[in-house]
């Protein structure tokens, strides 16, 4: 199912679980306009097809104790696909690091971490980052506060698209 193929109930739906994950099917169906059993049809060929990848809590890190959060970027001395890969494969094994990006520019990947307090920070950049296999240089910037947090799509901007 591609973005085109979607029909304006689909993206309702999309935008409704988006907004509030937990919503029962009954009232899901209701905000989208349709009845309960075509509605959870819909929402598995959603989740089926790739669009729905998961349900999550958003939960405040600070208040589990992360009060670090940083931003890494990386240098590598190698962008072949065997050692990007072997990067992003050691990416997704350091529980810090919550995301990362492969970039184009100056900078091969941008990695967002989060770190109870700087010296688990530190610890962490010094024994385990910065001496990764292939990691040429880190620039580091830590997050003084978030003025914008928001994983959604605007579908707002797809809707406006459909439009014009």
């Amino acid at each position: 199912m591609s973005a085109a193929r979607l029909d304006d109930i689909d993206r309702k739906i999309l935008a409704e679980l988006q907004a509030d994950g937990r919503m029962t099917n009954v009232e899901l169906a209701r905000r989208v306009g349709i009845s309960a059993p075509p509605c959870l049809r819909r929402v598995r060929a959603l989740e089926e097809t790739g669009y729905i990848r998961g349900y999550h809590a958003d939960i405040d890190p600070r208040e589990l104790g992360f009060e670090v959060q940083v931003f890494a970027m990386v240098r590598l001395h190698s962008q072949s696909e065997k050692d990007l890969s072997a990067f992003e494969a050691q990416a997704r094994s350091w529980p810090l690091v919550r995301e990362c990006h492969m970039l184009n520019g100056e900078i091969d990947f941008i990695l967002k971490c989060v770190s109870p307090d700087l010296p688990s920070f530190q610890r962490f950049l010094t024994e385990e980052l910065t001496s990764a296999e292939n990691v040429a240089s880190v620039k580091t910037s830590l997050v003084i506060r978030c003025a914008k947090d928001e994983p959604a799509i605007p579908f707002e901007v797809v809707e406006s698209r459909q439009l014009a």
